[in-house]
C-alpha cells in the first residue's frame, strides 16, 4: 500500500450550506488522502443567500497553529488555501507557505474574491493586488474568469470566448508566478461550461467541458478545486485532473438539481462521490 499523502486545507468553515471545509474535507479524504484543517473563520452558514449568519474571526489562530504543526515536524504534500478574509490572513498564509514549502509541496490557491463580474462587497478594491502576491507563490492556481481579470488587471469579459482569449488569459496568469493554471468558467457557447487548463513548462492548452445546467449553484468552485487537487495527488495529469473535477461538479450539481434542493443549501456532492472514486481508480 502506498504512504498516505496529506494536505492542509486552509479555508472557513460554515456550518450549513456546503462550501469550503466542510467539502474540501469529505471530497479530499474520501481521495484516499489525509486532510488537515487550518480554519480561518467559523461561520453559522455561508453568505450567499442567507442573512443573520453567524462569523467568527480565526486570524488570531492561525500563528499559533502554524508555530505548533512546525514545532511537530509535520509535512505536507500540498497546501490548499481558498476564502481568506483580509490582508492579514494573506500575510500569515505566505508565512505558512515560507514553513511548509519544500521542493514536493504543491502550492494550490484558489483566489476566492469575485464571481459574476463583481468583487465580493467585504472586499476593498485593493485586496486583489493582495491576492495576486499570495498567487506569486503558487505552483497552481484556479481563478474563475472574474478572479482571472481582476489579478491581471483586465476588464471582466462575461463570454462566450473564443479559444484565442482563453490562452490569453491563461498566459497573463501563468505570468505572475505560477506555472500551471486551470481557469474556471470558460464556455466557447451556450450549451457546454466548464474549464480550461494551460501548463507553462510544457505549453500545453487543454480544455474539459460537461454539458451546462442553467442555475447558479453555491460551494461548486469548492467542490471543483478539492476534486482537482485529489485526482493531482493520486497521480493524474493536470488535464486528466480538470476533467475528472469537471465531471464530478457537474455530477453534483445534476443530481442537486434533479432533488429540487435549495440553491443555498450547496450542491449534493456526497450523491456523486462513488462516480468520483471509480473516476480516479479507486473503486
Amino acid at each position: 500500500m502506498k504512504e498516505l499523502k496529506r494536505v492542509a486545507a486552509i479555508h472557513d468553515i460554515s456550518g450549513f450550506g456546503k462550501c469550503s471545509l466542510t467539502v474540501a474535507l469529505p471530497i479530499i479524504s474520501a481521495a484516499g488522502i489525509e486532510t488537515t484543517v487550518l480554519p480561518t473563520a467559523v461561520l453559522s452558514t455561508h453568505t450567499g443567500g442567507f442573512t443573520g449568519f453567524t462569523y467568527r474571526d480565526l486570524t488570531e489562530d492561525i500563528s499559533p497553529i502554524t508555530a505548533h504543526w512546525k514545532l511537530l515536524g509535520i509535512q505536507f504534500d500540498a497546501i490548499y488555501t481558498g476564502f481568506l478574509g483580509s490582508f492579514d490572513q494573506l500575510n500569515l498564509v505566505t508565512h505558512f507557505f515560507e514553513e511548509f514549502k519544500t521542493k514536493d509541496t504543491i502550492i494550490f490557491v484558489d483566489p476566492v474574491m469575485a464571481d459574476n463580474g463583481e468583487l465580493y462587497k467585504i472586499f476593498s478594491p485593493e485586496f486583489p493586488a493582495g491576492m495576486r502576491k499570495l498567487c506569486e507563490k503558487a505552483d497552481i492556481i484556479i481563478p474563475n474568469l472574474t478572479e482571472a481579470a481582476l489579478l491581471i488587471g483586465e476588464t471582466y469579459n462575461p463570454g462566450p470566448y473564443t479559444e484565442e482569449y482563453i490562452e490569453g488569459i491563461l498566459k497573463k496568469l501563468s505570468a505572475i508566478g505560477p506555472k500551471k493554471i486551470v481557469l474556471t468558467g470558460v464556455f466557447f457557447n451556450e450549451e457546454e461550461l466548464g474549464a480550461a487548463t494551460y501548463d507553462a513548462n510544457t505549453g500545453e492548452i487543454a480544455y474539459a467541458f460537461e454539458k451546462r445546467i442553467p442555475g447558479y449553484y453555491h460551494g461548486t468552485g469548492d467542490v471543483f478545486g478539492s476534486a482537482l487537487l485529489a485526482a493531482l495527488l493520486n497521480d493524474f495529469s493536470l488535464n486528466e485532473s480538470a476533467a475528472i473535477a469537471v465531471r464530478f461538479t457537474t455530477s453534483a450539481i445534476r443530481k442537486t438539481a434533479k432533488s429540487g434542493t435549495d440553491i443555498r443549501f450547496g450542491v449534493n456532492f456526497e450523491q456523486s462521490i462513488p462516480e468520483f472514486l471509480k473516476d480516479l481508480k479507486l473503486l
